[in-house]
């Protein structure tokens, strides 16, 4: 099994023509240019550090960018790997990620090394048994000081990083550098980040519903972004509630008093996409019988949410990126243009990255999209979730049916934990929704046997138990059950006194907080 997703390299070692280089630098040169905008908008350390290794791994092409942030007072560090909205924690590339960061360390400079397994800095087959090819990786100096470093790799032999990847990434990293060190000083006074339990109750508010470290990394998201007034990418899979998402982000922004509008681009036919995104004047096509404003008029001052944006065909593509350049459409059968001030937030379910590499998206619209990135989880890598939406669903369609059922029974239940939702949250509310139909009106609880035939074998061959699923965790989520059991105790023996926790445990108050965020610990409500 893969350690981390492979993402096919956008480009190779092949020579490349000056128009296409100086197209790569135009399109370079805007992203680092959204990146500070971006950071000047943002003060949760944590999110800076995501944004800037989503950024730098775009810009680059990067299967992975690993970020350590070292605290000049204490030396402790952080650490994010980021790809695809995943942390990675083999430890070959936490061994690789220490080595390459304490070469730049100790020599105070950037490090370029195209084929890291014949780099003679490092001895012979040093690195032999990790499935990394060539790295890149540059130093965050501030106000003099080391504070960090910036490493992006890559597996595949195809891709060799160059002096300009080198150059483009030392720019990155003297962007981002004073608002890392300024944030870590200001969280050394104020402690900025929302608290969880409000994190979690703002946005239930809205219908986006969980409890576990991943979600809630993802509201932390969500949050930070809807504060920027800049483009958002949503990916992830489809049904996970990316315009539930879109919603919120418009919800908390500074539009909220304006139109937010949603279009679905793949369920739109070819030859009318262009009248419903720009409309149209009187007489532009047969039918169009009264001019119509399109939904980017119809947004303007608020947010147009453009889900499936993959499907956009080709020719709209560009001109659709007029829209996001000069501020402006013009529409079907005119030749008067008009302003629009309208904040994009697009989402789709296949990887722009691998669409823009095989030629179906443009690579100059996908960089003017990819200014905020958040990756949606699938429902699979938010278990502990899944009886949370359950119990959402019941509640809100008992109540549209009118029957009186207020749970399900624990077998049940465990077997929708182990179940696999391809569907995601989608699958799951229709699932409960068609439960809900099922069960007779007097019953107050539903219980595995009202489950259609055609789920009843299934049922029948999952290994489920009144204590809770039987699925096989694997080994990082058996470790990380370990350590939050142990974290949580250790607060509860402490009366959640979180210095004193910190002592017992020999880890410093920072990363005790960091760990509780990762691991989803929060204080329980008294009473």
């Amino acid at each position: 099994m893969p350690i981390f997703k492979k993402i096919p390299p956008a480009e190779t070692a092949r020579k490349i023509a000056p128009e296409d280089f100086l197209s790569r630098e135009n399109q370079r040169l805007s992203g680092l240019v959204d990146v500070a905008e971006i950071l000047g908008q943002q003060s949760d350390f944590h999110e800076i550090l995501r944004v800037v290794a989503n950024k730098a791994a775009s810009l680059l092409s990067a299967e992975m960018a690993l970020i350590m942030m070292i605290n000049p007072l204490t030396r402790e560090t952080v650490k994010t790997v980021i790809r695809a909205g995943q942390e990675v924690s083999d430890p070959g590339l936490h061994f690789l990620h220490t080595q390459i960061t304490g070469w730049v360390t100790k020599n105070q400079q950037a490090l370029l090394s195209p084929d890291l397994q014949q780099d003679k800095r490092f001895g012979a087959r040093f690195f032999a048994d990790i499935p990394v090819h060539a790295v890149v990786c540059v130093p965050f100096v501030s106000e003099g000081i080391l504070i960090g470093t910036l490493l992006l790799m890559s597996q595949e032999k195809s891709k060799v990083f160059r002096e300009d990847d080198l150059a483009c990434l030392k720019k990155l990293a003297a962007i981002a550098a004073p608002f890392l060190r300024n944030v870590q000083k200001l969280q050394e006074y104020f402690a900025t980040p929302m608290p969880e339990a409000g994190l979690l109750s703002k946005y239930a508010s809205m219908g986006l519903i969980g409890k576990s470290a991943t979600f809630i990394q993802l509201l932390a998201a969500i949050e930070a972004a809807a504060r920027c007034d800049v483009r958002v990418l949503l990916e992830g899979q489809s049904g996970t509630g990316k315009e539930l998402i879109a919603r919120a982000m418009h919800r908390f922004s500074s539009r909220t008093d304006q139109p937010f509008m949603a279009v679905d681009c793949g369920a739109i036919p070819a030859n009318l996409v262009e009248s419903e995104l720009f409309g149209h004047v009187k007489g532009a096509f047969t039918g169009a019988d009264r001019e119509r404003k399109g939904l980017l008029e119809q947004a303007s001052g608020g947010t147009l949410f453009m889900d499936e944006i993959e499907n956009l065909p080709l020719d709209l593509q560009a001109k659709f990126m007029r829209v996001l350049q000069e501020g402006e459409v013009r529409p079907v059968g005119s030749n008067v243009t008009r302003k629009v001030n309208v904040r994009i937030i697009s989402a789709s379910s296949l990887s722009l990255r691998e669409l823009v590499d095989r030629g179906k998206f443009r690579s100059d619209l996908f960089y003017r999209l990819y200014v905020y990135p958040i990756y949606v989880p699938a429902l699979a890598d938010r278990r502990e979730d899944i009886p949370l939406l359950a119990n959402h669903f019941l509640a809100k369609f008992a109540a549209e049916q009118k029957k009186r059922v207020t749970s399900f029974h624990a077998r049940l239940l465990d077997f929708m934990r182990q179940r696999s939702w391809p569907g995601n949250i989608r699958e799951l509310e229709n699932f409960v929704e068609r439960l809900v139909t099922l069960v007779p009106p007097e019953k107050q609880v539903v219980n595995h046997d009202i489950l259609p035939a055609d789920l009843q074998q299934e049922f029948r061959r999952s290994k489920t138990s009144g204590s809770g699923p039987s699925v096989n965790p694997s080994l990082n989520q058996r470790m990380q059950d370990f350590e939050k059991q142990i974290i949580q105790q250790t607060l509860v023996d402490h009366d959640w006194n979180q210095s004193k926790a910190a002592r017992v445990l020999k880890i410093s108050e920072q990363k005790l907080r960091y760990r509780m965020t990762k691991l989803g610990i929060v204080r329980p409500a008294s009473g």
